[in-house]
């Protein structure tokens, strides 16, 4: 019976060494996690100065690479538009209004590209993913809040949602202008009468065969 009673005192002893360590581990995971947040507070803040001139220059970038875009953009577009007219079939009409959305697109995911790219290499936001996610939430203003930058850069934030207003805003007029373009062939069309339509269709086509 003495035996027993020291195996039992034992086995106790040892389950209770047990619990008390398991209630020691969160003690000490907690005291890290304020070690490092305390560490966090004394890194140096940038100056908020250098944080908008920052994000000033990069704003530029971008805003100086949607131009030379769009207008890239914009003369092919013009250039096949002037070989567009009322006998035209729509599917190519259709295409080359599909095609220039699609430009327009990739302009702007390059762009956003062109943000990620330093938020993650300097490590504000270490995976790329989250960063690429970041700055499409901030450019285009939809502000989930799903990833945060840390305070000290929180200044690029709103730097970011100022290029996505101005491009997108410059992308709209060039859809306005394409637009009314699209219209004017649309006034032409509707001028003529079936006959008319079916004529130029007829032409166009012996045309297409001549020139094959």
């Amino acid at each position: 019976m003495a035996a027993v009673g020291i195996v039992l005192d034992w086995t106790g002893h040892g389950e209770r060494s047990r619990r008390r360590k398991a209630r020691a581990r969160p003690a000490t995971h907690l005291c890290a996690n304020k070690d490092l947040d305390d560490t966090m507070d004394e890194l140096p803040a940038p100056n908020p100065v250098f944080e908008l001139v920052l994000g000033t220059v990069i704003m530029i970038v971008i805003m100086f690479v949607h131009g030379v875009g769009i207008r890239k953009i914009n003369q092919r577009f013009s250039k096949s538009w002037i070989h567009m007219n009322s006998a035209t079939p729509h599917w190519r009409i259709n295409l080359l209004f599909a095609v220039t959305i699609g430009s327009l697109a990739a302009l702007h995911f390059a762009e956003t590209f062109l943000w990620a790219a330093p938020v993650s290499l300097m490590g504000l936001i270490p995976s790329m993913r989250d960063s690429y996610y970041f700055v499409l939430e901030s450019y285009t203003t939809l502000g989930e809040g799903a990833v945060n930058l840390p305070d000290r850069w929180r200044l690029i934030g709103p730097i970011m949602a100022m290029s996505g207003l101005f491009t997108f805003g410059w992308t709209g007029s060039v859809l306005v202008s394409i637009m009314t373009e699209f219209g004017k062939l649309d006034r032409v069309r509707a001028r003529k009468g079936p006959t008319d339509r079916s004529r130029a269709d007829a032409a166009n086509t012996t045309q297409n065969q001549r020139s094959a």
